[in-house]
């Protein structure tokens, strides 16, 4: 059964990830989007429904977020990324005369066990991974997946993810060793994986039916994972290295700024709405990722003239004294939802001065949500068990919208048509809509019981 072809769910993620930090797209805390968003036809979601907005690579991979993976496998291209993986012993197996797609790295393919656990070794042997071997004397396979540093940063941003019940540095998990681990669950619940290294073993598990039966509730996290870290806690406490290894020479540590990416700059401190130390990879630290519409704004660097004493912008051709140049720091447009009132202001362009002609640099008009203000109260009417609703409307919005509560995507919706939102969990909600051009709306309410 360990030969099997069975979907891998989420646990390719960690290559892809260190094929990104190979070809100098990321770095660790790499600025990534976790927002709706549509790849050509294909529309991925999380395996909760919800968003997280703004977040870095390594928070990405631990949490599993299934919209950024897409992404960067968008950006490195399905195919290289299964001719890789194949090169390195790990094949994926698809329907006869199809290429690998975006859904290959949620599980839209089928792989094997044993592969799996030979690709994994390679997070602790240098990024060397090996074919498994059932009998002494069966040949040495061994084929390079990852550079030595792109192996370590992997296993590092894994490893950072303490064992489920256990906070981080609890004095539980002192004496077990460190583990790097990864879960997947495939399309209805038919395949539960959970794959973990320690710095000398790779210990792999998957649960499921060989006729593939649906077996509802059981994911990675809640049925393998369990028995992955019981079989690595019985593995010889000999062999077992329990204390992190210092990265190789290629690795060095770096304070980056989101949102631009980017190495700290003292001398330009507004530049860094956010302070991480990352983990770069030969030296290279790359940019946050462009937007791949061009007719977004795009995260980087927006340099201006603005009149000294209104702080208005000025245009081309509209040049007045006394002015004064600044830097603005912009988000990419799809985490704009998810930043603070304050972060917002900051990543804001300044109003054109009256009297400049349009410079092509005005911020996007933003929607306006019909059907409730910002922080109304909502309750149910009276005598009635049934939920409060609300009718919604996107004032302002063409073609698809989004609606989100709490970050979790509720409803879709074509230009201004309304929508019936029903509220039925008491307390604080924020009602976001967002549009396919990145622009936005959000109200706070307040739902009583």
């Amino acid at each position: 059964m360990v030969r099997a072809w069975r979907s891998p769910g989420s646990t390719l993620k960690p290559f892809l990830y260190g094929l990104a930090l190979d070809d100098g797209l990321i770095h660790s805390e790499s600025l990534l989007v976790d927002a709706p968003q549509a790849f050509g036809g294909y529309r991925p979601g999380n395996f909760d429904m919800a968003f997280n907005g703004p977040v870095a690579a390594a928070d990405a991979l631990r949490l599993s977020l299934n919209i950024p993976a897409v992404d960067l496998l968008d950006r490195i291209t399905p195919t290289r990324f299964a001719a890789r993986l194949e090169h390195a012993g790990l094949s994926l197996r698809l329907p006869r005369g199809a290429l690998p797609n975006l859904s290959v790295i949620l599980g839209g393919a089928g792989a094997r066990l044993e592969d799996l656990v030979g690709a994994y070794s390679a997070l602790n042997r240098g990024g060397i991974a090996g074919r498994v071997r059932h009998l002494p004397d069966a040949p040495v396979v061994e084929r390079r997946l990852l550079s030595e540093g792109a192996a370590w940063i992997v296993r590092e941003m894994l490893e950072a993810n303490p064992r489920p019940g256990y906070a981080s540095g609890s004095f539980d998990t002192g004496s077990r060793p460190r583990v790097a681990w990864k879960t997947g669950t495939s399309y209805g619940f038919r395949d539960a994986w959970a794959i973990g290294t320690t710095r000398r073993h790779t210990v792999g598990v998957w649960i499921g039916r060989p006729d593939g039966t649906p077996l509802p509730g059981q994911y990675g996290a809640v049925t393998a994972l369990p028995l992955m870290f019981q079989a690595v806690d019985t593995l010889p406490r000999s062999a077992i290295a329990p204390t992190p290894q210092p990265p190789p020479a290629a690795v060095t540590s770096v304070a980056i700024c989101w949102p631009l990416g980017l190495a700290f700059d003292p001398d330009h401190p507004d530049r860094c709405h956010q302070k991480r130390d990352a983990w770069v990879l030969d030296g290279v630290i790359p940019p946050t990722l462009a937007e791949r519409d061009a007719t977004r704004w795009s995260a980087g660097l927006v340099h201006l003239s603005v009149d000294a004493a209104s702080g208005q912008r000025l245009g081309a051709g509209c040049l007045r004294e006394p002015s004064r140049r600044i830097d603005v720091a912009r988000w990419p447009v799809a985490a704009y939802p998810w930043l603070s009132r304050e972060t917002r202001r900051r990543a804001s362009l300044p109003p054109l001065a009256p009297g400049c002609a349009e410079d092509g640099l005005s911020q996007l008009q933003g929607l306006r949500i019909e059907g409730i203000g910002d922080g109304a109260t909502l309750a149910r009417a009276p005598n009635s068990d049934q939920p409060a609703r609300v009718r919604l409307r996107a004032l302002g919005a063409e073609g698809e919208v989004l609606w989100l509560v709490d970050g979790l995507l509720v409803a879709r919706s074509q230009g201004s048509r309304p929508i019936e939102q029903p509220f039925d969990t008491p307390g604080p909600r924020t009602i976001t809509a967002l549009a396919s051009d990145g622009t936005y709306a959000q109200v706070q309410v307040r739902v009583l019981r």
